[in-house]
């Protein structure tokens, strides 16, 4: 038994699309064009409402390796209010703010 003949499909360089003086093709037509992610999601603000309402205490990191325990207290656009048990309240600002968690 002798293999078949195969025979390569090409698309003639006519139908193809061309590119511009970019070297750029053309956008598909049935393509959509996709929508840019929401510039805020809400999650932080969900979090730290969360941690606020339960009183959770955390462990926050600075930036300089300064662990501050506490209880955030309020929250803005730039800041915490760390309430702390045995020393005083600090206000941390949020770009000084390494990482944080739930103190266990």
């Amino acid at each position: 038994m002798e293999p078949a003949n195969r025979r390569l499909i090409r698309p003639s360089l006519t139908e193809a699309p061309k590119a511009d003086a970019k070297g750029q093709r053309p956008p598909r037509p049935d393509a959509q064009k996709r929508t840019s992610p929401p510039e805020q999601t809400n999650a932080e603000n969900f979090f730290y409402l969360k941690q606020m309402q339960s009183k959770t205490k955390m462990t926050i990191v600075l930036g300089d390796g300064e662990v501050l325990h506490g209880v955030i207290e309020w929250y803005d656009k730039d800041c915490l209010k760390v309430n702390r048990e045995g020393d005083p309240n600090l206000l941390v600002y949020k770009w000084n703010i390494k990482y944080m968690y739930k103190a266990v």
